[in-house]
């Protein structure tokens, strides 16, 4: 699955056959392959223990590990985008947390929520102020939540996440137990073709326990959170190679068409491109181990990747569309799923906006060589 030479040496460590197996429930990834009779494959509890799983071989995103982090989400996204879905958070939880000396429940599973919304708010005051906070909060680090908070995937079930909320005028990370009275789940707007069961709508808290996780602006202001967008982007490349390989197989059962070959040499490109971008990313990541005076601007990195990333999934996706036509769209449900999940998924870049993002941080700071 990887190609480019800049990959660091733990990305080729990736055992991906091995994680397409687990994706899938199977000992062997081609008997996986056989049965999409359904959707979904694999089913959502399945997920969460994939994500489980992956958590205890999988270390934590730092300096000298991007190059395996990376090339195990893309892995989990080229066998399905929905498990990527889930996985991606929940390690991506498990790495702040360590980052910030928290120990994690047994078997908790964990998500993410940083999203921020016109009109919602999520605020956060000290536990040691309230009196009906309870008892079992430290007041050295508890907190209470009030308000709502936007684009909580699986908040009906997940255990635990990690949260932002507004203190002042900054945002400080929490970690809140999900499974408490006070905490209030909207599932039922989530109306999404794509994704339809890694449900994502608002969650209402309302006087509920929390512990800071960081001080305030701690989360947005570390190497890691820019990394993590990184790490985003490797599930959407790998679930563009999936989307690929339908059109490989399409291509070689037609051998005489030589659009469909033109189509997957476009196809090769764009995916070609995007690797790059994430290989020499995860290279300079782990080059800056023990590099106590690396000036890299980690948020204008990971934006341009994330950038690249995008184009090139969605250049894949749109070729992939025309070229397999209708049929396998309306029949396969593995591929129409795969096809509307990816389309959904890389909406968390925001397009034009990242770009002008990108634009913004060159004029007030440059960046580039030219």
């Amino acid at each position: 699955m990887l190609v480019f030479p800049a990959w660091p040496d733990g990305a080729r460590h990736v055992d991906t056959a091995a994680i397409t197996a687990l994706v899938h429930g199977s000992a062997d990834p081609t008997a996986a392959d056989a049965r999409s009779a359904g959707r979904p494959v694999p089913p959502p509890p399945h997920r969460l223990a994939v994500a489980q799983t992956l958590a205890s071989t999988t270390p934590p995103l730092v300096a000298g590990t991007a190059g395996q982090v990376f090339a195990t989400l893309a892995a989990v996204a080229a066998a399905d985008v929905a498990t990527a879905r889930v996985v991606e958070p929940h390690l991506d939880a498990l790495t702040i947390l360590a980052q910030a000396g928290v120990e994690v429940p047994a078997g908790s599973t964990w998500g993410v929520y940083a999203a921020e919304a016109p009109g919602l708010r999520l605020e956060a005051r000290d536990a040691a102020a309230d009196t009906d906070a309870g008892t079992d909060i430290d007041a050295a680090d508890g907190v209470v939540l009030d308000g709502t908070k936007p684009w909580c995937s699986l908040a009906s079930t997940l255990s635990h996440a990690l949260v932002t909320a507004h203190v002042g005028q900054e945002r400080r990370l929490v970690a809140v137990s999900l499974r408490q009275t006070g905490v209030v789940p909207h599932d039922h707007v989530w109306v999404a073709r794509g994704l339809p069961d890694v449900p994502s709508g608002p969650v209402d808290f309302t006087a509920v326990r929390a512990s800071a996780v960081g001080e305030p602006g701690w989360y947005l202001r570390r190497p890691g959170f820019a990394w993590g967008g990184i790490g985003v982007a490797a599930c959407w490349w790998g679930g563009a190679v999936g989307l690929a390989r339908v059109l490989r197989a399409h291509a070689a059962a037609r051998p005489e068409s030589e659009l469909l070959r033109a189509a997957l040499g476009s196809v090769v490109a764009d995916l070609a491109d995007a690797e790059d971008a994430l290989a020499s990313a995860a290279r300079r990541i782990d080059d800056s181990a023990g590099t106590a005076d690396d000036a890299t601007d980690w948020p204008l990195l990971a934006q341009v990747v994330r950038s690249r990333v995008r184009r090139a999934v969605d250049a894949v996706r749109t070729q992939v569309v025309r070229s397999i036509g209708p049929g396998p769209l309306t029949s396969d449900p593995a591929v129409a799923a795969r096809v509307a999940d990816l389309e959904l998924y890389v909406l968390q870049d925001h397009g034009d906006r990242d770009l002008a993002r990108i634009g913004r941080m060159v004029l007030e700071r440059g960046g580039v060589a030219w």
